[in-house]
């Protein structure tokens, strides 16, 4: 759904594909039988090192205990707040970076990234109504963000207003044409909706622009295996991952699609 990116917490409306439990997690995690690939932000343990980091790992113990660090000298500053809290949520201590964001809207009430993100972590703890309501009250219309659009457009996908939602994200896209982050999430809107044809637009939209990662490509890749386009959809997964496990991954697809 991430994710809002689109998130992996994202609901499936029940008997969508009429498939079993195991191809709803499939339209969730993407085309990866290993798991969801993480959309949350990245943390980092220096400056000038970015990169994606693992629960319970040497270097989430670092990013933690840096931004940790850092938070507790400067409890205002925006970007350590921002930070911090992105390594307590790929850390899955949700409950944690939520209560760290609340006290950062509380001192940067104009601060929309944050307002934005403690929305998005609301949204991850369950709290869809209440992270509604915060990224409602953050938006000005005078001065509208993409991020915060595409951030409430998710959270109404998953309160089931899809129709707004959709709504939502091509305000998004007015102000941010072909941002790919935004058009995934609209990709995946549609997806999880059965309207696979327009899911296959909003994503191919998205790799045109030559700037989606790899969780468009993947959710591309699913899109067209569940329109029974295999060898095209194996094609596209290839691009991430080695033939042998895209091959793989397809072929589990077919299989929960009664097609093997």
């Amino acid at each position: 759904m991430t994710i809002f990116q689109r998130t992996s917490k994202m609901k499936i409306p029940a008997g969508i594909f009429k498939r079993t439990t195991a191809l709803s997690l499939l339209l969730v995690c993407g085309l990866s039988v290993s798991g969801c690939a993480s959309q949350r932000p990245q943390a980092r343990p220096s400056r000038s090192q970015t990169q994606q980091l693992s629960p319970g790992s040497a270097e989430m113990q670092k990013a933690l205990a840096y931004w940790g660090a850092a938070y507790t000298k400067d409890q205002k500053n925006p970007r350590t707040i921002l930070n911090y809290a992105a390594a307590l949520r790929m850390n899955n201590q949700g409950d944690q970076a939520e209560a760290i964001l609340r006290r950062g809207v509380i001192a940067n009430s104009s601060n929309t990234t944050i307002a934005a993100s403690y929305g998005k972590v609301l949204a991850e703890n369950g709290k869809l109504q209440e992270a509604l309501n915060v990224i409602e009250n953050a938006f000005d219309p005078a001065q509208p963000n993409w991020k915060m659009l595409s951030a409430k457009a998710a959270i109404l996908d998953q309160l089931g207003d899809t129709k707004q939602a959709r709504q939502v994200y091509n305000q998004a896209l007015k102000i941010s044409p072909n941002e790919p982050t935004v058009l995934n999430n609209l990709g995946m809107s549609y997806l999880l909706a059965g309207d696979l044809r327009n899911a296959e637009k909003a994503l191919e939209m998205a790799m045109e622009t030559g700037r989606a990662g790899s969780q468009v490509r993947q959710n591309l890749a699913l899109t067209l295996g569940l329109q029974g386009r295999f060898d095209e959809a194996v094609k596209v997964a290839q691009a991430d991952m080695d033939p042998r496990q895209a091959a793989e991954n397809v072929a589990y697809l077919k299989t929960m699609l009664g097609k093997a």
